[in-house]
């Protein structure tokens, strides 16, 4: 029975910079806005980083995140998702931080290291507003994204174990998703286990059609019927892999995290806009979008009342 689809909202991210979108929340009065009317949209997850104010570098500062937290948890019911990858150039203690003092109902958790290429998009610029970006960019091509099992271990004690925050496991190829089937027989991992597929990341899976297929075949392989799983398309497949993951009985994430366009050769002004198309798609395909209260229900989720914001 095909269930009711979860839009998650990846607001900001750390991969794209300033310079390539006049759009890109940075300050934390702009992720807010960003991100409430992305829930009003119909985003039921909103999946969120910090960037600094002045320059718009990724930013693993808790008093950042609690200056956005708190407004848009008074503003909507959405699942408010704080990363736990923050930049491939963070420790590992830097992308904790912020999480282990919030609490919150759920975090992302990348489930391998890998080559985490984003320096082509240095040479789509000349004139940058930062001098941070093109540096942070070419750094990429020499950078591993480093989550080790030993880190994974760690994300489960301090945000699973002590906090009770349950995960969205990030899998950038067919590997991770073996990764998370290994945790589940060692009982790491509880069902429902959220997957989110993520394609078109240059060192991991790219994003097609048949990729998709083969990352939700070896999760039925690997978990059978204990998970749920979404699609992360990067780039210009955003919209059209998303459409065939909710096809396929799965669930979508788009924004500005992921994706700066709206359409071919048009940058997205809001995040609200990429839901709100995702949105419109699905339903037009007769399916229903899934409800804040839905999603904790169905990813068993403790609740916003027992965060730390």
């Amino acid at each position: 029975m095909q269930q009711k689809v979860i839009i998650t909202c990846a607001v900001t991210g750390s991969i794209h910079t300033p310079t390539m979108s006049p759009h890109l929340p940075v300050s934390p009065n702009e992720i807010a806005d960003h991100a409430i009317a992305a829930a009003e949209a119909g985003a039921s997850v909103l999946h969120l980083h910090a960037r600094d104010p002045e320059t718009g570098a990724p930013s693993s500062d808790v008093d950042l995140f609690r200056q956005f937290l708190p407004r848009i948890k008074q503003s909507c019911d959405a699942v408010l998702n704080i990363t736990t990858g923050g930049s491939s150039q963070m420790t590992v203690e830097q992308r904790l931080s912020a999480p282990a003092q919030l609490s919150p109902e759920m975090c992302s958790l990348n489930m391998g290291s890998m080559n985490f290429g984003l320096f082509p998009m240095a040479e789509r610029h000349a004139d940058w507003k930062h001098d941070w970006e093109p540096r942070f960019l070419e750094n990429t091509r020499d950078v591993v994204f480093k989550n080790t099992f030993k880190d994974i271990e760690t994300v489960f004690s301090r945000l699973g174990d002590d906090c009770d925050t349950r995960f969205e496991f990030e899998c950038y190829d067919v590997g991770h998703i073996n990764t998370v089937a290994f945790y589940m027989r060692q009982k790491r991992i509880k069902a429902p286990v959220f997957l989110q597929f993520v394609m078109g990341v240059l060192g991991g899976m790219d994003a097609s059609p048949e990729n998709l297929m083969h990352m939700k075949a070896t999760a039925d392989r690997l978990l059978g019927d204990q998970y749920r799983f979404s699609v992360l398309a990067a780039g210009r497949q955003q919209m059209r892999l998303g459409t065939m993951g909710a096809v396929l009985g799965g669930n979508v994430r788009v924004g500005l995290e992921d994706s700066l366009m709206i359409a071919r050769g048009r940058l997205a002004e809001s995040n609200a806009q990429q839901v709100t198309k995702i949105r419109r798609v699905i339903e037009e395909l007769g399916l229903e979008i899934a409800t804040p209260d839905e999603v904790r229900e169905t990813l068993h989720l403790k609740g916003g009342d027992r965060t730390g914001f």
